[in-house]
């Protein structure tokens, strides 16, 4: 890859997190609406197939809840899933899983979650499925 690396590696490694965020949101809402405690199914995550730190730290936060204070907070993801965007479109590369993350994360921020986590996806997963 040419110049611009580091700033390429980054929008897409925080890509990768945000994806990690959307897919836990995506999958606690729906154990949580089946009555399952939360806590305990990120547990069985997390213990098994799920052990690197980003989906416990995260996984945590959105069984808890706990979108504040943020610590990288929502309007940076977003700004970090436009840049990943921005990239691959200049090279032609669609990201379809990226682009549903930024649109999630401009309705955690239009709900009133900019000083918000971006783990606020999970807040939002929680909505949507009408909890």
């Amino acid at each position: 890859m040419g110049s611009g690396l580091g700033g390429l590696h980054l929008a897409l490694s925080r890509f990768l997190i945000a994806a990690v965020i959307e897919g836990l949101a995506e999958a606690i809402a729906p154990a949580r609406k089946a009555g399952v405690d939360p806590h305990v199914y990120l547990d069985i995550l997390t213990s098994t197939l799920f052990t690197a730190p980003v989906y416990k730290t995260y996984g945590g936060l959105i069984v808890d809840e706990a979108y504040e204070p943020a610590g990288f907070a929502a309007p940076l993801g977003l700004k970090d899933m436009r840049l990943a965007l921005a990239a691959a479109e200049a090279h032609r590369v669609p990201m379809p899983l990226a682009s549903l993350v930024r649109d999630h994360l401009l309705t955690v921020i239009a709900q009133g979650g900019e000083a918000q986590d971006w783990s606020a996806l999970g807040r939002l997963a929680a909505r949507n499925a009408g909890l």
